[in-house]
Parts: C-alpha cells; structure tokens; sequence
C-alpha cells in the first residue's frame, strides 16, 4: 500500500515538472501572459502587448 502512494506521489511531481519546462519553451511565457494573437508578420504578440522574441513562426 506505501508502495502504491508513494509511486502516485512521485508520478504528480513528474508531471508537475514537466509542464513547468513546456511553459518556458513557449512563446510569451511567464510574467509576458501568454500568446494574446498573431501579428502579420508572423510574430507572436503576447497580452503585455509587447512582440515575443521566440524563432518560432506564428499562423
């Protein structure tokens, strides 16, 4: 039974630090609130308003 909750404690942290690496790979990440929409030239606006720096092409 200790076994069982200790597996599905470690499985919660796993995930949990898994989506906290995808956050920091995406454009307008953290403090920038997320992608708000695409500009014309293919960059990503975030909902700050400022233009994200990422490489990626947004369509």
């Amino acid at each position: 039974m200790k076994s069982i909750i200790l597996s599905l404690i470690a499985c919660v942290f796993m995930v949990a630090s898994i989506s906290q690496v995808q956050a920091k790979n995406t454009p307008c990440s953290g403090k920038m609130g997320g992608v708000s929409h695409c500009s014309k030239d293919g960059k990503f606006v975030c909902k700050n308003g400022k233009i994200s720096q990422s490489k990626q092409v947004c369509r």
